[in-house]
């Protein structure tokens, strides 16, 4: 991996919408967060544009396809994101069913009404 310092959040938005640029995923949120990584293929070059407002911003080369999709996952999991599923789901808790109705986070449950 090669990384190099950037400035200007311009060069990462320059870079992020040149017409050759192939957004792979986005990972981080700055309206949320302190950082926004935004994968991206351009050729034969695999490229992290890491956005913050607490740190450097940076553009980050990766060697090939693999070491390219292990800092995708790196980066879910500093962030968090890992924990959600490909739709946007988070996990299912060992003690849920995968069955079960839920309304509002409830269970719903046939009980009749008697006080």
């Amino acid at each position: 991996m090669e990384e190099m310092e950037v400035t200007s959040w311009l060069t990462l938005d320059a870079i992020r919408k040149s017409k050759s640029a192939e957004i792979v995923e986005t990972v981080g949120n700055l309206q949320t967060g302190h950082s926004k990584s935004v994968f991206c293929v351009i050729e034969d070059d695999h490229l992290e544009l890491c956005y913050s407002d607490a740190a450097t911003n940076s553009i980050r080369r990766y060697e090939d396809r693999d070491e390219f999709d292990e800092a995708i996952e790196e980066r879910k999991e500093d962030i968090g994101e890992s924990l959600f599923t490909e739709d946007g789901d988070k996990d299912l808790d060992e003690d849920e069913k995968e069955g079960e109705d839920l309304e509002d986070g409830f269970s719903i449950e046939d009980e009749s009404e008697v006080y």
